[in-house]
């Protein structure tokens, strides 16, 4: 088995490749917005005139239906070339060309001049489908969210989803598990931390960091953003079944920029 840790390149290679590419480009043509995810865009996001930052974008699955919600100052960026222009290719194919795509690295939001990343530009920022879980590391994840945090002002509303490890009896018993082959050094060795998976299917290979609750709360504090709701999918919407086959249960999480970062 390979050894070498999983890191940010090895993410985005998977990413680029080509079933992952047709994987996320499907859903964007065919799945759209869940239920659970419309309900909290409205609920959150109650200005359709407010510039809203989505990062992680994909192929343009939320964004393009942010477009169709009505949103219209819509910035999206993804660390995946290859998904990046099949979300611009989508976004003209529905005439929604006024949506800005970017490729960057959520941890790397670089300012200046000529970057569209000033500090306190967005009214709010979505980082949909668990992708701030596939960051590998989680100072790296604490980064990307300190990132957001600059680029969007006080009291913008930060909207994410993650999977959760404490969902349920049987993700309990596995993670019991997972304990042991740590204690034991007989994990994965390519994972970073505890709660690291990385799986290969039909869809390409994936790296997923899953979390507890106490550790998003534990990362928003440390990072400027008040916890406002969390709550898992099926509380909030039922979905359909094309959406259950694409997409495990996660988590949903809400929470708000404070004044500063902390000290």
């Amino acid at each position: 088995m390979e050894t070498r840790k999983i890191d940010s390149a090895t993410v985005r290679a998977d990413f680029n490749d080509l079933l992952s590419v047709v994987h996320y480009t499907r859903a964007a043509h065919e799945l759209g917005l869940w239920q659970s995810e419309r309900r909290l865009i409205e609920r959150f996001f109650p200005d359709r005139a407010t510039p809203l930052l989505e990062a992680g974008c994909g192929a343009g699955r939320v964004t393009l239906g942010l477009w169709e919600l009505g949103y219209r100052h819509l910035t999206a960026f993804d660390f995946a070339e290859e998904l990046v222009d099949q979300a611009r290719s989508l976004a003209a194919e529905r005439q929604a060309g006024a949506i800005t795509f970017l490729h960057a690295d959520a941890t790397r939001l670089l300012a200046g001049p000529g970057q569209p990343w000033d500090d306190e530009r967005f009214r709010g920022a979505l980082f949909m489908f668990n992708g701030l879980m596939q960051i590998p590391g989680r100072a790296h994840r604490r980064n990307a969210l300190r990132q957001l945090h600059r680029v969007c002002a006080p009291g913008a509303p930060l909207l994410f989803t993650t999977h959760d490890r404490d969902s349920s009896p049987t993700e309990r018993a596995l993670w019991r598990l997972e304990t042991l082959r740590w204690v034991r050094g007989e994990q994965d060795p390519r994972l970073v931390e505890f709660g690291d998976r990385y799986f290969e299917d039909e869809t390409g290979r994936t790296f997923m960091h899953l979390p507890d609750r106490k550790e998003i709360l534990e990362d928003l504090a440390a990072t400027g953003w008040s916890h406002t709701f969390d709550a898992m999918r099926t509380e909030v919407a039922r979905e359909s079944r094309a959406v259950r086959d694409f997409s495990d249960e996660c988590r949903f999480w809400a929470a708000r920029r404070n004044e500063g970062l902390p000290a």
